[in-house]
């Protein structure tokens, strides 16, 4: 834990906030999706119906006994419950809620539903169609750069996610990588780090599945291929999670999915299918990728992994709210004292879409804020940040 944390706990009770949005329209909505996604049974619509009165009352329940886990988010939630899911810490009760879904779904409960991820759907139509392709095929001249230029765009495509398109475009055209929408970059400590010891093995906790987890998957090949580690630990998600989060179903999808592809992509993809063969990619699915709890909480197993690391490189903007606590610190705090708790060097990749923020310039966050655009939460900018 840093050695203050005076910053408070993001909450969901504020007008206009970014989480309030989230409680009062994204989590009705996306009850609506998974409610039509697949053709779910009377019993699990029933099942759905009570989540989503519980979340138009605003009032936090208890899980249902029958659920396996139900004594853990009971000892979690004792200061929770009965209370609205505005008024508790934002990243808990995101991750709460999730844990209904699974419930209201039967995704762990014995019957024709158990295992069936509610947003499976969604993920794999990601991975279908011509933008996809497109994103793929520029994967050939990103091949025939200069290795900085190549490196650089395949960084900038695993940050940018689904924006990877734009950015090999851009990289390829020279006109720069619009530099006004990356508001830290400590890209050279992530390569200064890799070149300035012997490979080891690099972790990558990953984010979001289908289209964004190919960008994610070239730039796992770019280190195995250039040398810059010796094995990858790629971490996804023991089950389905926030929406979008990868499990090891999705990671085989997207494996597939880049195997199947012409040129270098599907080049790559059959590298890294060897590379899961040979161990030196090897999937890791924690039961804490799950937890509603930062990561100075992380159980002695996983500091034990993150600090034999060479580099652990973190994915998403839910892994940097757990990387700082999902709290309001001052955006100008360093990111490496908020982050001196995690054992080994730790970069941190993120496209912004939630309000937790540190390590910023003061004249870059001036600059920002004047515009008057909710640029803290719209994905429109991003981040790179870390500390040796």
């Amino acid at each position: 834990m840093p050695e203050t944390t005076d910053a408070p706990p993001i909450l969901g009770n504020v007008p206009g906030s970014y989480a309030l949005g989230v409680f009062r329209e994204r989590h009705p909505a996306l009850l609506r999706q998974v409610r039509d996604a697949l053709p779910y049974t009377p019993d699990r619509h029933r099942a759905l119906d009570l989540l989503e009165d519980e979340v138009a009352r605003d009032v936090i329940a208890p899980l249902d006994r029958s659920a396996h886990d139900h004594a853990l988010w009971d000892e979690g939630g004792r200061e929770m419950f009965g209370r609205r899911w505005v008024d508790v810490p934002f990243l808990w009760a995101e991750s709460y809620f999730y844990r209904k879904i699974l419930h209201a779904t039967g995704y762990f409960e014995e019957g024709p539903w158990r295992g069936v991820d509610p947003f499976g759907p969604v993920k794999r139509a990601e991975l279908d169609g011509e933008a996809v392709d497109a994103e793929l095929a520029a994967l050939d001249e990103v091949a025939a750069l200069p290795a900085a230029e190549r490196e650089r765009a395949l960084l900038l495509g695993s940050l940018w996610g689904n924006r990877a398109d734009l950015t090999f475009a851009v990289t390829r055209s020279g006109q720069g990588e619009r530099v006004a929408d990356l508001v830290a970059d400590d890209s050279a400590l992530l390569w200064s780090t890799l070149r300035g010891r012997e490979p080891g093995t690099v972790v990558v906790v990953a984010d979001n599945a289908g289209r964004e987890l190919l960008p994610d998957l070239l730039l796992v090949d770019l280190l195995l291929e250039e040398g810059l580690a010796a094995e990858v630990v790629l971490h996804v998600k023991p089950y389905p999670y926030f929406v979008s989060d990868a499990t090891p179903a999705d990671l085989a999808e997207a494996l597939r999915r880049l195997a199947a592809a012409p040129g270098e992509a599907g080049r790559a993809g059959g590298r890294l299918w060897r590379a899961t063969r040979s161990g030196r990619l090897r999937p890791r699915a924690h039961d804490f990728s799950c937890a509603p709890l930062p990561y100075w909480d992380m159980p002695v197993d996983l500091r034990a992994e993150f600090d034999a690391a060479s580099l652990t490189i973190t994915k998403g903007d839910l892994n940097y709210r757990r990387l700082v606590g999902d709290r309001l610190w001052p955006p100008s705090t360093p990111f490496a004292a908020v982050t001196a708790y995690f054992p080994g060097p730790l970069v941190a990749l993120r496209t912004l879409k939630s309000d937790a923020l540190v390590g910023i310039d003061p004249e870059v966050l001036a600059a920002l804020d004047a515009t008057g655009r909710p640029w803290r939460t719209s994905g429109t900018h991003a981040m790179i940040q870390g500390r040796p």
